[in-house]
């Protein structure tokens, strides 16, 4: 499968006495929309995590375009996530202090992009997702889905390969989920970029090109298609 973008084989992580993972498999192709759905505790969001080179798991492997993620460094994974990998999360974690326009040009200033071009890319970003006209409003000034549409913006803006979303309409009505999903999932389909989404709900997965059960620490259907 030479199109494989992310692999996780027989991942497993415990946490104390609770294994949180017990031998989780995924395959991830460039520009394909997977859910990982299960209850809650089932793993989800610890697989995400160590996907994501967020968390080291206790053994099984993870490969990003066939780099093995533990073999790198610290600094080399960080460098992934704020290059390769944009995230979404449920509340949208904001920079309360920052305007939704410098929330959105935040991860290319911490690349290194200048000031004016960051902030003509988050413009453009935020016009992208029909949020124009909220640049320099804070975060506590917006709606709850123009919030997370400014989350989407800010994960979106550095052109990544993979987006991960952990229950990313879980704060909102269905009407604004639907919404968010709908531009999250457009937005990376037309970049290329793979999204690994969390969720337990059926409406939000029905979004993704194929659903991936999470149960016990374990994944089943690993390739069964939409």
């Amino acid at each position: 499968m030479s199109d494989v973008l992310l692999e996780a084989t027989e991942v497993r992580k415990a946490y104390g006495p609770t294994e949180a993972l017990a031998g989780a498999s995924l395959r991830v192709r460039a520009g394909e929309v997977v859910a990982l759905m299960g209850p809650s505790g089932a793993g989800k969001s610890t697989l995400l995590h160590c996907l994501a080179g967020i968390v080291q798991p206790d053994g099984g492997t993870v490969r990003y375009d066939g780099a093995d993620l533990a073999g790198l460094s610290d600094r080399a994974r960080s460098s992934l996530r704020r290059t390769d990998f944009g995230f979404v999360f449920q509340f949208g974690q904001l920079v309360p202090e920052l305007t939704c326009l410098e929330n959105v040009a935040l991860p290319l200033r911490l690349n290194g992009v200048r000031g004016r071009v960051a902030a003509e890319r988050g413009r453009a970003m935020l016009a992208e997702l029909d949020l124009s006209g909220i640049e320099g409003k804070r975060p506590g000034e917006v709606s709850g889905g123009q919030g997370q549409r400014v989350a989407v913006a800010r994960a979106l803006v550095t052109a990544p390969r993979v987006v991960f979303a952990d229950e990313p309409t879980g704060a909102l009505d269905s009407l604004n989920g639907e919404q968010v999903m709908q531009l999250l999932t457009t937005a990376a389909r037309d970049r290329d970029a793979a999204v690994v989404l969390v969720t337990h709900e059926a409406r939000v997965a029905a979004y993704s090109d194929r659903e991936v059960v999470v149960r016990d620490g374990r994944t089943r259907r690993l390739e069964a298609a939409r």
